[in-house]
């Protein structure tokens, strides 16, 4: 069993900065696929990023494109999203979900784990 406790959300100014933190216990984050995914109010819960097992292939929605980066610390067994440049429309809670398959996916149907969410709220 994976457990997944997300961190760092907060209150943020259009144009700045946050880095959410998804700690990971039961397995090895290089071991899993592991993604980011949003969900704003009366809105489905859509595709953010992910990183594959190892090697660490990387895949961003369009909307987060040069804005965001996902990475890992495989010591710490830490995923992180390090956001810039945020938008009123980032606004979400943001989940950290562990897939058990190789390959990164922007589904979430394929992922076996979630976080409970940290919120993100960017003002204009």
């Amino acid at each position: 069993q994976v457990q997944l406790v997300e961190s760092g959300g907060g209150l943020v100014q259009a144009g700045g900065s946050l880095k959410l933190s998804c700690a990971a216990s039961g397995r090895t984050v290089s071991t899993l696929t592991m993604g980011w995914f949003r969900q704003a109010p009366d809105n489905d819960r859509e595709f953010v990023a992910t990183i594959s097992m190892n090697p660490g292939l990387t895949y961003y929605a369009d909307s987060v494109k040069g804005r965001f980066t996902i990475s890992r610390d495989n010591a710490k067994n830490t995923v992180y999203l390090q956001m810039s440049n945020l938008k009123p429309e980032d606004t979400a809670i943001y989940y950290c979900a562990a897939d058990r398959s190789p390959l990164g996916s922007s589904d979430r149907r394929t992922y076996d784990y979630w976080g409970q969410g940290t919120q993100v709220t960017v003002s204009s």
